[in-house]
């Protein structure tokens, strides 16, 4: 047991006060689905992007991010950092467009983008495969994260702590949809913020500061060659993994430029296309940057307190056990307490967020589509709430089946990576048919699963044991990301492929959906029958906002990166450019907005 009275009080103060805030402030009577999921469409651009960040601080990063940094350095990270120039190119292309198509669910999107039989199959797969196989992927290794937290710091309470954080996350997500799952979330996002600073402080006063840091760490046993690079060095990483790192920086960022489904849904439920624009850059700040230096400073110091030439076995075997306890060599009583709070308060976010987000599939896309068309909006508000309580019991099997959650992560990049471009193109292009992201979506999934097929063909007799040698080498971590780069390639290829040889969607469907969400691009033989739509914003105009923003995130998480490690100058002048390339993505995020862009 590694809390004390003290910290038990800390725990239960904050979790009434969340419980005040959530059930008396935050508690908000839904009318119908669409105020239940999207909250009528009435939410700021900053209780918005804290909500989206709030969901990114579950309770999986701290200890995924500080197991990279034991087994591989800080560049590491850039398995969560590459998304970032994802995010920026959602703040400039899509953004608008998802709040000017006013729907629920982005899985809605395809109904009203593409007709027909087919669009009414992929709609339903679709919901089904992201709003209830990845969603619970997803809630499950945040479940597994907390257990694993949870064993940590509580001991025998660990099951005790799962079932409250659970429990009131589900009460609280049944009793106030997204509206009071986004107000709550402020208040999570900032206890979250508070502790993790204050640990990643205490740390490095622990081992004698930013300098002392930067110094003795890379001469520490057995940590990793390069620790402190925020770069990969071919000397010290290899061939193989600098080629995975370039296609992961190079390529695989497109599979986050749409947004995820969760963002999406907030981006639904913006006032205007101008607070879901601001929503997506203020989250693109705080989960980047802010979020990410306390928890790789944690990981580094790690290194140094909890030696990895010393560590015990459990730890050698599972690196992520060592965010919690770090907790327990560092922070004071009470102060404990206060974190072990944050990490209940980061899980009931991204708990309430992903349960209202696939619940939204549900029912939107699934029962109220395909199943039960004529309901009242009371029958549909209950089943929604069913839906919820199903999906948390789905990911709580999903987590009972994961023992890695780095490796969950890597397994989604692989099948985002195969959809990335048709799903952008769709936007773009008018072209593009239900056709071309079944056929996509598709391969994605057969070429993910590949280990899975092959194991299987080599159990049947089907394959050579030197093909099936071939199969387990391809598919090892170590390609992870190049096999994703791959299957980008392979599925585009195909995709556009099919594009050319099946039907174009009909002229009134396209027309419509021109209308109403007014894209840019190779929209040429459908823009000239509707002149009246078009508007003053530029694609050039969003192309170099985009380049100023890419260059503003990474300067400015790169001088938080440097002021850590005792790099100052260094520092300063990465802030400078920050500030200065900041700046001039407001006046191009300004200008998007006066131009209706």
């Amino acid at each position: 047991m590694a809390l004390e009275t003290l910290d038990w009080f800390v725990i239960g103060g904050y979790l009434l006060l969340a419980g005040l805030i959530g059930f008396v402030i935050a508690r908000h009577q839904s009318t119908d689905v669409a105020d239940f999921f999207v909250a009528g469409r009435s939410l700021p651009w900053w209780l918005l992007g804290t909500s989206i960040a709030a969901t990114w601080f579950a309770a999986d990063a701290p200890l995924a991010v500080t197991a990279l940094v034991r087994t591989k350095g800080i560049y590491g990270n850039w398995l969560w950092w590459y998304l970032g120039t994802g995010v920026m190119m959602m703040v400039f292309f899509y953004a608008k467009y998802w709040r000017r198509s006013e729907i629920l669910t982005d899985a809605e999107l395809i109904e009203l983008r593409y007709s027909g039989r087919s669009a009414s199959i992929l709609r339903g797969f679709t919901a089904t495969f992201f709003g209830v196989f990845k969603n619970c992927i997803g809630m499950g290794w945040v479940i597994l994260a907390m257990l694993k937290f949870s064993n940590v710091m509580l001991g025998w309470s660990a099951e005790f702590a799962l079932i409250v954080t659970t429990t009131f996350a589900l009460v609280h997500t049944l009793v106030s949809g997204i509206k009071g799952v986004v107000v709550l979330d402020m208040l999570h996002f900032t206890a979250g913020m508070v502790s993790t600073v204050l640990l990643a402080i205490l740390v490095l006063i622990e081992v004698g500061g930013p300098t002392e840091l930067s110094s003795q760490i890379a001469s520490s046993t057995g940590a990793p060659a390069g620790v402190v690079d925020m770069w990969p060095n071919l000397v010290n990483v290899g061939a193989t993994e600098m080629v995975a790192f370039l296609c992961l920086i190079g390529v695989l960022w497109l599979g986050q430029a749409q947004g995820d489904g969760y963002i999406v849904q907030r981006l639904f439920s913006a006032k205007s296309e101008q607070h879901a624009i601001k929503a997506s850059l203020w989250f693109a700040v705080a989960g980047i940057v802010i979020l990410t230096w306390p928890w790789i400073v944690v990981g580094l110091g790690s290194i140094m307190i909890l030696p990895i030439s010393d560590s015990s076995i459990a730890l050698i075997e599972d690196p992520e056990l060592a965010y919690p306890m770090m907790i327990i060599e560092v922070l004071p009583v009470g102060l404990k307490g206060l974190l072990v709070a944050a990490f209940m308060a980061a899980f009931m976010s991204t708990i309430d967020t992903h349960l209202c987000w696939g619940g939204s599939y549900m029912v939107n896309d699934i029962y109220q589509r395909f199943i039960k068309k004529d309901g009242s909006p009371q029958h549909y508000l209950l089943a929604s709430r069913i839906s919820i309580v199903v999906l948390l019991l789905l990911s709580a099997m999903a987590a009972w089946q994961m023992d890695s959650i780095s490796g969950a992560w890597i397994y989604v990049i692989e099948i985002m990576s195969g959809i990335a471009v048709i799903v952008m193109l769709r936007w773009f292009w008018w072209r593009i048919n239900a056709w071309s992201e079944i056929t996509t979506m598709a391969a994605a999934l057969v070429l993910a699963n590949g280990h899975l097929i092959g194991k299987g063909l080599y159990a049947l007799g089907w394959i050579s044991d030197s093909a099936y040698a071939q199969v387990e080498i391809w598919y090892n971590d170590d390609h992870a990301l190049i096999r994703a780069t791959v299957i980008l390639v392979l599925c585009t290829v195909a995709s556009i492929v099919v594009t050319l040889l099946t039907k174009p969607v009909d002229n009134e469907t396209l027309l419509r959906f021109y209308c109403k969400v007014r894209p840019k691009g190779w929209w040429g033989p459908i823009a000239i029958q509707a002149p009246e739509v078009m508007t003053e914003e530029s694609l050039k105009n969003s192309w170099i906002g985009f380049a100023l923003g890419v260059i503003f995130l990474n300067s400015i998480l790169f001088s938080v990166g440097h002021a850590v490690l005792g790099s100052y100058l260094l520092a300063i002048t990465l802030l400078a450019v920050g500030l200065i390339t900041g700046w001039l993505t407001l006046k191009f995020v300004e200008s998007a907005e006066t131009s209706g862009g």
